[in-house]
């Protein structure tokens, strides 16, 4: 995993996962604290996220709700996408553009 960027917008690519999520959250949490306005977190470049690195993004998203921030997804790929309709936090979460209309679980 590998994340770049500063308090504004921050890129996370590789994998969110168990094994990355400490990293992550210390990243995450001092982009929070740091700034002011929206986060930006550009998800383009992540090929997979598990429940722990699912966990570290909501996490996120709290901590900028209390600190007056607002966490925004950009570029959620597809297959995660699914995952966020699947578990309903694409309600929760600010995702730049919405949710792709193919993403949606079929009926």
């Amino acid at each position: 995993m590998h994340i770049r960027g500063d308090h504004a917008e921050l890129v996370v690519g590789g994998r969110l996962d168990v094994r990355s999520a400490a990293d992550a959250r210390t990243v995450l949490h001092s982009a929070v604290d740091d700034g002011a306005g929206d986060l930006v977190l550009d998800l383009t470049e992540l090929n997979s996220w598990d429940a722990t690195g699912l966990g570290v993004i909501m996490g996120a998203h709290r901590r900028a709700g209390r600190a007056g921030r607002r966490l925004v997804l950009r570029g959620v790929p597809p297959q995660m996408q699914r995952l966020l309709v699947a578990t309903r936090l694409h309600r929760i979460l600010t995702i730049e553009g919405g949710i792709a209309a193919d993403s949606l679980p079929r009926v």
